[in-house]
């Protein structure tokens, strides 16, 4: 049984706009879509969610995609553990050598090390991220995930589903709903990578 892998790895109606910070000759405008209070409000219920589904809590493992899915998963597995007084296995996945896009971002990737100390075998796994966009870094997780083993399922768990999916996949738990445009940039803010919680969206000026 496979229980340590390192692999090397890259990485209602909304509030008005307000200005925000512009990026050399673009202008943009920048609004706060989850506060702080939001945030964990849609951590609380996507655990609950969770635990509504899985019934059986000793086959679930909560997996996290480096490097804000792998907060939201552990405020998620404590979340879980403060109701139903359960620690679930938690782990940490980085999806670099799995992106699909490798080739265009340059020779010397972001490496960063994946932790699964558990057996995924025949698991319930849930895995998170901050951004359900694409698709694409979903499949690149999944692809990292049963490199580990077999699981029975696997879930998936997102604090923000922003549409404009390119592959056929599909969050079982989302945190907030947010229809974008595929030029705005959604950003998850999380206090233990940036200091602060809350999601903006920045909108690329229409031109």
């Amino acid at each position: 049984m496979r229980t340590w892998l390192t692999v090397p790895i890259l990485l209602g109606a909304p509030p008005p706009l307000t200005t925000g910070p512009a990026r050399p000759g673009r202008e943009r405008q920048t609004t706060t879509l989850l506060s702080r209070d939001d945030v964990r409000r849609a951590i609380t219920r996507i655990a609950h969610e969770i635990v509504e589904r899985e019934r059986d809590l000793s086959l679930l493992a909560i997996v996290g995609i480096r490097a804000r899915g792998d907060a939201l998963a552990s405020r998620i597995r404590e979340a879980i553990r403060a109701n139903e007084g359960v620690d679930l296995p938690l782990g940490a996945i980085d999806i670099t050598l799995y992106r699909d896009d490798l080739t265009r971002i340059g020779y010397a990737p972001v490496v960063r090390e994946s932790e699964i100390p558990f057996s995924v075998d025949d698991r319930v796994v849930v895995l998170v991220d901050d951004v359900l966009f694409t698709g694409r870094t979903v499949r690149a997780a999944m692809d990292a995930l049963v490199d580990y083993g077999r699981p029975r399922a696997i879930r998936l768990a997102v604090l923000v589903d922003r549409g404009h999916r390119e592959l056929p996949i599909r969050a079982d738990f989302v945190g907030k709903n947010i229809p974008t445009s595929p030029e705005d940039d959604v950003r998850v803010h999380l206090t233990e990578v940036d200091g602060r919680d809350d999601v903006e969206v920045a909108v690329r000026e229409r031109v």
